[in-house]
């Protein structure tokens, strides 16, 4: 089932089994979406304000270049979703269960992101600007070229991320850990000549 262009306003979709469903240019107004479930999903280029996306449940789901303002992802989980390039505007994101999935190019600017599990979580060239990552898991995550000025990284973990071309310089780094690589980037990052 496909839906382009369509608005949904103020509709109680709880509990709604969205299966494959697929959705082009469509915007979603205060809707319920409260333990919905999806797998395999498709929202493009989607508007999302004011919804509540508790405790649902997304499979193998896409989000791409969509919009999300002032939504509710309190207690949901995304396993394997890609979120390419899709924006959030004072959500929120916690708790939040996450099990790998690609999000390229997503803009997280200001988030609440404290204590996640975000390990393995590809995030190249995400913009994090201002969030809060701090006590996050983020070993093994991809942060290429990922925007980080002023993030709070307080006892995050960061060993085994890939962390070129993200500009460690200006994130607050007060506990966070990091594997020699790791280091010798900030080091870098800082002025450092690193030497063998």
């Amino acid at each position: 089932m496909s839906d382009e262009g369509v608005t949904f306003s103020g509709e109680d979709w709880y509990a709604e089994e969205l299966g494959a469903r697929v959705f082009t240019d469509c915007t979603f107004g205060d809707v319920d979406l409260t333990e919905a479930t999806s797998s395999g999903a498709t929202f493009t280029g989607c508007r999302f304000s004011h919804c509540r996306l508790n405790a649902s449940r997304h499979t193998a789901t896409a989000f791409v270049g969509c919009h999300f303002l002032r939504t509710n992802f309190f207690d949901a989980e995304l396993d394997g979703c890609k979120l390419t390039g899709s924006v959030f505007v004072d959500c929120t994101m916690r708790p939040l269960k996450v099990s790998g999935g690609v999000w390229r190019g997503v803009t997280l600017r200001g988030a609440r992101l404290s204590g996640l599990d975000l390990s393995g979580l590809q995030l190249p060239e995400a913009d994090l600007a201002e969030a809060d990552l701090s006590d996050t898991d983020l070993r093994r995550a991809d942060l290429t070229g990922a925007t980080l000025r002023g993030t709070k990284l307080r006892g995050t973990d960061l060993r085994g991320a890939k962390l070129e071309r993200a500009d460690l310089s200006s994130a607050r780094l007060e506990g966070t850990r990091l594997d020699l690589a790791g280091a010798v980037l900030l080091a870098e990052a800082h002025g450092a000549v690193v030497e063998p």
